[in-house]
């Protein structure tokens, strides 16, 4: 009874911690490359073999394969945003809706460091089935543009004074910039067909954070202009599920797919005429098929392909134009970022040089879902990463503890399209990112 209670106060204690933490895993989109240090090592891939009790975040059906175990620990997540603008500002109207250009000028976002907890705990209740539990932030978004400025132009013929007006920040409204936070809460049960093959079932409860500063200057295209922007943080919760299923199809040979189910969230609130479908912000389903071959007594090769499905979000699936003149931000057809699907290649590769080591590399690509035409509103969600280089080990500390450690590079990748508010203009945005996480496993 007394472990039991510390093993429940402990994850109290690890969940509070996640709720607080910041969480910015804007790599493929805004999801995480990876899941638990072990797959990060591998570039994400792993829904064919599970190392960890973070496995049900990739797959749930790997829960039975782990054993009793707990994982604790954290990412240092860097990421580094800037646009740029060049050409304009323009003097034109074309009927009521006149030019608007930023800068031009070239401004990075602030907030380059994030930490990033995660925690897993996992039960055999026999040797057939499993209970267990993983914490871990899904993704997320953060930009903060300070300085810069935006121009308008109001002729006489419209009440203005025939002039530009240039008010501060990247959009007009002062420092620009948004924070997206989502973290996953995801019970699980696994158990097994057979030896060589299992299945998993993870009902997930997603809570999502959120805020956005230096938009006011859109309050004439809003539904609601008084919930369109600098409104604090609002936060949503949400539920949905992960299905999943492993198996042997050949010696060495193991396959592996999950689907998770679009986790349907509250509305935010105070953001209802900023996001579509009135403050909306569903999070999209996705499915990841791999396989995972022993190509030696003491390596083995991963192959992952996940999808994700950002299109069936509006509030991230709306275009820009023509939606911001012909609807309001915060209608079912506001404009949002206009982000397509995400298609992500995976593969690993780890060895064992001794009993108590074990290394890894890997590599990603998912081509970025932002279209050249959609780059005004994405200066806040630059999400345009699409390589991941990583690396990573495993090292026993006895029979009992291991340590983890895994490391990515995602290198610089820009986006450059038109200001459709202003097309004598050209808007520029780019990321790159680091990534450094640590953990450490108790077996018991």
């Amino acid at each position: 009874m007394r472990k039991v209670v510390r093993q429940s106060t402990v994850l109290f204690a690890v969940a509070a911690g996640l709720g607080v933490a910041g969480v910015a895993n804007a790599t493929n989109g805004y999801f995480s490359h990876g899941y638990g240090t072990t797959s990060k090592g591998l570039a994400g891939a792993g829904v064919a073999l599970s190392q960890d009790s973070l496995a049900a975040a990739t797959n749930p059906a790997g829960m039975v394969n782990v054993g009793d175990r707990i994982d604790l620990g954290a990412a240092l997540f860097s990421p580094h945003r800037k646009y740029t603008t060049t050409g304009g500002p323009s003097e034109f109207c074309d009927g009521p809706n006149c030019s608007f250009s930023i800068g031009p000028q070239s401004i990075s976002s602030d907030n380059n460091y994030f930490l990033v907890p995660h925690f897993g705990w996992n039960k055999m209740l026999d040797d057939r089935s499993s209970i267990g539990i993983s914490i871990y932030g899904n993704g997320g978004m953060n930009t903060e543009y300070k300085g810069g400025n935006a121009t308008f132009f109001f002729p006489a013929s419209m009440g203005g004074p025939d002039a530009f007006v240039s008010p501060e920040g990247t959009y007009g409204g002062g420092t620009a910039g948004v924070d997206l936070m989502q973290l996953f809460i995801a019970p699980t049960y696994a158990r097994k067909f057979n030896d060589t093959a299992s299945w998993g079932v993870t009902p997930i409860i997603a809570y999502q954070r959120f805020k956005a500063t230096g938009l006011g200057t859109f309050a004439p295209n809003s539904s609601d202009f008084t919930n369109l922007s600098d409104r604090g943080y609002d936060s949503s919760w949400g539920f949905g599920v992960r299905l999943g299923v492993q198996g042997e199809v050949a010696p060495g040979v193991r396959l592996g797919a999950s689907y998770q189910s679009k986790i349907f969230a509250e509305e935010f609130d105070k953001y209802k005429g900023l996001f579509a479908e009135q403050g909306d912000f569903d999070i999209p389903a996705n499915m990841t098929v791999g396989l995972a071959w022993d190509v030696s007594p003491t390596s083995t090769l991963l192959f992952d392909i996940q999808h994700i499905w950002y299109s069936d979000v509006k509030s991230i699936a709306n275009p820009l134009m023509p939606n911001l003149m012909q609807a309001q931000l915060g209608d079912d057809g506001g404009a949002g970022f206009g982000w397509k699907d995400m298609t992500i290649a995976k593969i690993g590769y780890q060895w064992q040089t001794s009993p108590d080591m074990t290394w890894r590399l890997g590599y990603s690509y998912g081509k970025q879902p932002i279209r050249d035409s959609e780059v005004l509103f994405n200066i806040l969600a630059p999400a345009v990463i699409e390589h991941h280089l990583t690396a990573g080990f495993t090292r026993q500390m006895g029979p009992n503890n291991e340590l983890n450690f895994a490391a990515m590079y995602a290198p610089t990748k820009k986006v450059s399209g038109p200001n459709p508010l202003d097309p004598a203009q050209t808007i520029e945005i780019e990321m790159y990112q680091f990534d450094l996480e640590l953990s450490y496993a108790w077996k018991f």
